[in-house]
């Protein structure tokens, strides 16, 4: 799956405020390869005088939004982007967003479709849909925590984080065996991840609940790995060929992320009609 850079149209709105809508554009700038800014490199940036910049850059920090470094005089993301960011997690903002997108996929194949974020050394899931077979659980699958090491709705996030980060992540720590099939070696995994992330998806069968296939894709948020979607269902189900399913599984990510980085507008009310005296 291709990781696009997270494009923001650096236009301001008709009828927005540029000054909110500017300081916006500031804390978008913010990635993982740019943790942080200097005020000259903002308006260079965005072709601002360096005083708007430096006010801007102020303000945000002093709402904590950003922190500032005495020493060098940059800015990087602040505690209260850390709040927002735990509060639309669980606000059910971000289930409101992703579930037309899962009841679309669940009706196009069938199974249970999940969609998870990660959490310490598992992945938590955040929205799902039961497929037309019946519920894997006999309760709730939102919430439940899927073990990093095993099973495919793991495996295609952790494929995509830095090497050196899913290396401390993996390595020295104990992996529980759920099945005969989880793999517990952190070589034998690494191998498992690194192909993964070369053909874009993962497919497991049995590794985390005995009989029961997953195929999950990584869902991104510009270039950073945001989380997984995922397909499940009984082994017979899929056949042993995940390949006619992937299409749909990828286009619905694809959809996924659009509607995470740009989500849907309300229609405006048309303007209602004077009547004829």
């Amino acid at each position: 799956m291709a990781m696009a850079e997270f494009e923001v149209d650096r236009r301001t709105p008709a009828g927005a405020l540029q000054t909110v809508d500017r300081a916006l554009l500031v804390l978008l700038a913010f990635e993982r390869t740019r943790p942080d800014w200097g005020v000259t490199e903002v308006a260079a940036e965005f072709g601002w005088d360096t005083s708007v910049a430096q006010r801007l850059l102020a303000t945000l920090a002093g709402r904590g939004f950003l922190v500032s470094d005495p020493a060098t005089r940059r800015y990087r993301i602040g505690p209260a982007v850390l709040r927002l960011g735990r509060l639309w997690e669980r606000s059910g903002s971000l289930e409101l967003l992703a579930g037309p997108v899962l009841e679309e996929l669940r009706r196009v194949t069938g199974d249970t479709v999940l969609f998870c974020l990660p959490d310490s050394f598992h992945m938590r899931c955040v929205a799902a849909e039961e497929g037309e077979a019946g519920p894997l659980r006999y309760y709730p699958l939102v919430g439940e925590l899927y073990p990093a090491h095993a099973g495919a709705t793991s495996k295609s996030f952790y494929a995509y984080l830095p090497d050196e980060q899913r290396h401390r992540l993996f390595r020295g720590r104990p992996m529980a065996r759920f099945t005969d099939r989880t793999v517990t070696d952190p070589d034998v995994l690494e191998q498992q991840l690194l192909q993964v992330r070369a053909q874009g998806y993962a497919w497991t069968v049995g590794e985390y609940d005995t009989g029961i296939a997953t195929l999950a894709v990584p869902v991104f948020l510009g270039r950073e790995p945001y989380g997984s979607l995922s397909l499940g269902g009984a082994e017979e189900r899929f056949d042993g060929a995940p390949e006619n399913r992937l299409d749909a599984l990828r286009n619905a990510a694809a959809l996924l992320e659009k509607r995470l980085t740009h989500p849907p507008q309300r229609a405006k009310p048309r303007a209602r009609r004077t009547p004829s005296a």
